[in-house]
């Protein structure tokens, strides 16, 4: 039986375009791949082992020809709107009172302050979660086991009662692993508000 939903944000909630994003990034940066290092670090400022400061840091020393703004633009450039049909699914969830709701994200504080600063009922849509976990906090980020063992165990979860949503085939296959529901969503094609259509056998 369910008795726990967790969510991740982006392209469940908030919509992203990551193609988009690495591209203009990749032309910005006048490159094919992403460096070795430029990933790691990326990583990094995802678990908040380096401040936003030292990030740009090492992306102005690295693109000596950028200035801040223009690597700050490139950085949010993922971030694209967010559906109030959306709002309102976990609006009226949150009213039924029958699930423990979780959102889990991969994030950090530049994209948390652009969502802010954009989505007029961000801290509303915050306010309906019972917990509320942004990777940069928690210096752990999907899809490692330790951050899924952090949840259950700060949470006194069991996996079996637990529904994971999230667009990204490594995380959910790292909650099925250790014995969580899971529904990889499609973003294309499907959208969290289908949920217990989706997903009705669990319910």
């Amino acid at each position: 039986m369910i008795k726990t939903l967790i969510f991740d944000f982006g392209d469940v909630f908030i919509n992203l375009d990551k193609q988009g994003a690495m591209q203009n990034a990749l032309n910005l940066f006048q490159l094919e791949t992403f460096a070795a290092d430029m990933i790691a670090t990326n990583e990094q400022y995802e678990i908040g082992k380096i401040s936003t400061t030292e990030f740009l840091e090492f992306y102005s020393k690295k693109f000596p020809y950028l200035k801040n703004n223009t690597i700050i633009e490139a950085w949010n450039y993922i971030i694209k709107d967010f559906p109030i049909h959306r709002l309102e699914f976990i609006k009226n969830l949150a009213a039924q009172n029958k699930y423990q709701l979780i959102l889990l994200s991969n994030t950090n504080h530049m994209h948390i302050a652009f969502i802010k600063e954009n989505v007029s009922f961000f801290e509303e849509f915050k306010s309906y979660f019972d917990v509320f976990y942004l990777s940069q906090e928690l210096n752990l980020r999907k899809p490692n086991k330790t951050i899924f063992e952090y949840l259950l165990n700060e949470n006194n979860l069991l996996p079996s009662e637990c529904l994971f949503i999230d667009d990204t085939k490594e995380n959910t296959d790292t909650a099925e692993a250790m014995g969580f529901y899971a529904w990889n969503i499609d973003e294309t094609i499907e959208d969290v508000i289908t949920l217990f259509e989706t997903k009705k056998e669990l319910f």
